[in-house]
């Protein structure tokens, strides 16, 4: 599984999100995974950017389109269109200030207030790297995730530490979602079908079917 760099040739599209407090490592964990860059000046982010990039599930390409935002709440108005559409999320705290992991639970409302049920979520324990200032256990925050089912790991923007291994297995997860809807509906006996996947609670269709020949 790997990086696909035709940017327009893809089977899927999926729109995941960065949530979590400002300072976390939102930004340096999308850089990381679509540039391979960290910075260790990055400010925090001015309202909303995304990036992408494709990967390789089973046999199709996957595109995803990462959106960014800062965690300061002054920036909370553009919660909705930030949220809608979404598939995926990576759900971020910094193990070495608390803090951040304890308003884990209020984002966690707040993503789930605004996506579809099937969302598939990431708890991203990051900075790892800072092993003597840590202050949150890796139990505790594998307990929290038990405990909402969702995923969990711990990463490192700095030293790339399982970045790569967070953003691939939740654009696999959501891949399985929507084989088992494609399934469900009878969309494998489509010959060509690029997909575009949009489980937002704001839009009446689970998939947006595009035409395979189109650019």
């Amino acid at each position: 599984m790997g990086a696909y760099r035709a940017d327009d040739d893809y089977d899927y599209l999926f729109k995941v999100v960065l949530i979590g407090d400002s300072g976390v490592g939102k930004s340096n964990l999308l850089s990381r995974f679509t540039r391979n860059e960290f910075s260790l000046e990055s400010k925090s982010t001015i309202g909303v950017e995304f990036a992408t990039r494709s990967i390789h599930v089973d046999d199709k390409v996957v595109k995803a389109q990462i959106w960014d935002t800062a965690g300061q709440e002054r920036y909370r108005a553009i919660t909705s269109a930030y949220y809608r559409g979404a598939v995926g999320a990576l759900l971020v705290y910094d193990v070495t200030r608390h803090v951040t992991f304890e308003n884990v639970e209020r984002w966690l409302k707040e993503l789930r207030d605004h996506t579809d049920s099937n969302i598939v979520i990431m708890l991203v324990g990051n900075k790892a790297d800072l092993r003597h200032l840590r202050a949150v256990t890796t139990e505790d925050a594998k307990a929290f995730a038990e405990r909402e089912n969702t995923f969990f790991m711990e990463t490192s923007a700095l030293e790339s530490l399982n970045v790569e291994n967070a953003f691939t297995e939740v654009l696999t997860q959501i891949y399985r979602v929507v084989s088992r809807k494609a399934l469900d509906v009878g969309m494998t006996q489509q010959p060509c079908l690029r997909v575009r996947l949009n489980i937002g609670k704001d839009d009446v269709s689970a998939m947006k079917k595009v035409g395979c020949c189109s650019a």
